[in-house]
Protein backbone atom coordinates (compact mmCIF):
# COMPACT_ATOMS: atom_id res chain seq x y z
CA UNK A 1 0.00 0.00 0.00
CA UNK A 2 1.16 3.36 -0.75
CA UNK A 3 1.95 6.12 1.59
CA UNK A 4 0.64 9.14 0.41
CA UNK A 5 0.21 12.50 2.44
CA UNK A 6 -3.30 12.62 3.88
CA UNK A 7 -3.87 16.88 4.09
CA UNK A 8 -6.78 18.22 5.97
CA UNK A 9 -8.87 19.14 4.06
CA UNK A 10 -11.16 21.37 6.88
CA UNK A 11 -8.09 23.62 6.66
CA UNK A 12 -7.94 23.56 3.07
CA UNK A 13 -10.10 21.54 0.78
CA UNK A 14 -8.64 22.45 -2.07
CA UNK A 15 -5.11 20.92 -1.61
CA UNK A 16 -3.51 19.80 -4.21
CA UNK A 17 -2.59 16.18 -2.48
CA UNK A 18 -6.47 15.69 -1.68
CA UNK A 19 -7.42 11.88 -2.45
CA UNK A 20 -10.90 10.33 -2.70
CA UNK A 21 -11.73 7.12 -0.30
CA UNK A 22 -10.39 4.85 -3.57
CA UNK A 23 -6.65 6.72 -2.80
CA UNK A 24 -7.17 8.17 -6.62
CA UNK A 25 -5.72 11.98 -6.46
CA UNK A 26 -8.87 14.42 -6.98
CA UNK A 27 -6.77 16.78 -8.26
CA UNK A 28 -4.48 14.88 -10.76
CA UNK A 29 -4.81 17.53 -13.50
CA UNK A 30 -3.33 19.98 -11.24
CA UNK A 31 0.11 17.60 -11.55
CA UNK A 32 -0.42 16.28 -14.86
CA UNK A 33 -0.67 20.19 -16.53
CA UNK A 34 3.34 20.97 -14.98
CA UNK A 35 6.37 20.43 -16.80
CA UNK A 36 9.03 19.07 -14.47
CA UNK A 37 10.70 21.41 -13.40
CA UNK A 38 7.66 23.02 -11.92
CA UNK A 39 7.09 19.67 -10.20
CA UNK A 40 10.72 19.91 -8.84
CA UNK A 41 10.10 23.00 -7.64
CA UNK A 42 6.86 22.51 -5.88
CA UNK A 43 7.53 19.21 -4.47
CA UNK A 44 11.27 20.48 -2.60
CA UNK A 45 10.45 24.61 -2.15
CA UNK A 46 6.78 24.76 -2.57
CA UNK A 47 3.69 22.76 -1.71
CA UNK A 48 5.40 19.69 -1.17
CA UNK A 49 8.47 20.29 0.44
CA UNK A 50 7.09 19.38 4.35
CA UNK A 51 6.48 15.97 2.47
CA UNK A 52 8.43 13.07 3.84
CA UNK A 53 10.63 11.17 0.69
CA UNK A 54 8.72 8.08 0.88
CA UNK A 55 4.99 10.32 0.83
CA UNK A 56 6.97 11.91 -2.18
CA UNK A 57 7.91 9.10 -3.79
CA UNK A 58 4.52 7.56 -3.48
CA UNK A 59 3.08 11.15 -4.84
CA UNK A 60 5.73 10.69 -8.03
CA UNK A 61 4.80 7.38 -8.72
CA UNK A 62 1.15 8.03 -8.91
CA UNK A 63 1.47 11.12 -11.24
CA UNK A 64 3.83 9.04 -13.46
CA UNK A 65 6.93 10.91 -12.61
CA UNK A 66 9.36 8.19 -11.55
CA UNK A 67 11.91 9.66 -13.63
CA UNK A 68 12.26 12.63 -11.03
CA UNK A 69 12.45 10.68 -8.02
CA UNK A 70 16.33 11.49 -7.62
CA UNK A 71 16.18 14.95 -8.29
CA UNK A 72 13.09 15.40 -5.40
CA UNK A 73 13.99 12.66 -2.69
CA UNK A 74 17.24 13.92 -1.72
CA UNK A 75 19.21 11.37 0.15
CA UNK A 76 20.59 12.47 3.91
CA UNK A 77 23.92 11.79 4.82
CA UNK A 78 24.97 11.78 8.30
CA UNK A 79 28.29 12.33 9.53
CA UNK A 80 30.63 9.81 10.99
CA UNK A 81 30.38 8.67 14.11
CA UNK A 82 33.28 9.61 16.52
CA UNK A 83 35.36 6.97 17.78
CA UNK A 84 36.53 7.12 21.50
Amino acid sequence: MANFYKPDLGANPEDPFARDEADKLVRRAYWLDMGDRSVILAMTQGIGGHLHNDQKRSHLEDIGRTHLIDAICVQEILPPEEGD
